[in-house]
């Protein structure tokens, strides 16, 4: 217009655009959709890996009234309808000391450990230990074990066992899923994760792990049985020459010492 010195009205006549749109100032797409920006990238930042409708649910979980239309159309302009390679971080895990009091339930650790059969099929078990009395509790064996079988075998574990103040693991999949921390949180267990790239922190478990395949994976007895885990005569050593049964039949002595080798464990 500037150049060729004309009026705004014959211009926009010969761009056949009405002259009101020269007057109408540029507005942002998003400008409107600023609150449902905000929850939606708050709800990403926290769950990277949810979809659509699941933080669509969070946001009338929340309280928000917009509809699943335009919740769909904000975040197709954010772009999150696409894939997101986000990598997971786990949070700061403290450093875990291998102290614990000689007492039944104090303390338990679990693990996985993995195999091959002859005919080439993988399988895992599920080994749970009590550090205090360095019995093996549970050995449970099948192709796949998920976070789950991991809440069964601790249900089957409180019938006859009881709860223990504890469990030390790792930071497995397993272990950091929904269903274990809530149910630990509903029993009132600490689940103490040792640091990653740290098998030493747990050791007690690290030494049940190499004495195992030399024993043989037998399943441990449960309560009442007469040839069980805890009534055969292997003396441990940092049991002070008893067995892990007449340990956890005598009151809590004092914490092992971090220093002290983790010694023979009870199957």
């Amino acid at each position: 217009m500037v150049e060729h010195g004309m009026s705004v009205r014959r211009a926009c006549r010969v761009a056949r655009l009405p002259q009101r749109s020269w007057y109408r100032q540029p507005a942002d797409a998003l400008a409107g959709d600023a609150e449902v920006i905000a929850a939606l990238q708050a709800i990403v930042a926290r769950h990277g890996r949810w979809g659509f409708w699941k933080c669509f649910r969070r946001l009338r979980l929340d309280g928000h009234p917009w509809n699943h239309k335009r919740v769909w159309r904000v975040y197709c302009q954010l772009k999150l309808n696409l894939p997101r390679r986000t990598k997971k971080r786990l949070p700061r895990r403290e450093r875990q000391t291998l102290e614990v009091p000689m007492q039944a339930n104090a303390l338990w650790s679990m693990d996985f450990m993995a195999d091959t059969l002859y005919g080439g099929r993988r399988f895992r078990t599920l080994n749970v230990l009590d550090e205090g009395v360095r019995e093996a509790l549970a050995i449970e064996i099948d192709t796949s074990l998920r976070a789950e079988r991991v809440v069964r075998v601790l249900e089957q574990l409180k019938d006859w066992r009881g709860l223990p103040r504890a469990i030390r693991c790792d930071n497995g999949p397993e272990y950091t899923a929904q269903p274990v921390v809530d149910w630990c949180r509903d029993h009132g267990i600490e689940l103490r994760y040792i640091q990653p790239g740290k098998p030493n922190q747990n050791a007690y478990y690290r030494t049940l792990q190499q004495d195992l395949p030399h024993r043989g994976a037998r399943r441990p007895s449960v309560r009442g049985s007469g040839s069980g885990s805890g009534d055969h005569r292997h003396l441990a050593t940092t049991l002070q020459q008893r067995t892990p049964a007449r340990v956890a039949r005598e009151p809590a002595a004092e914490p092992l010492s971090p220093t002290m080798r983790a010694g023979n464990l009870s199957l």
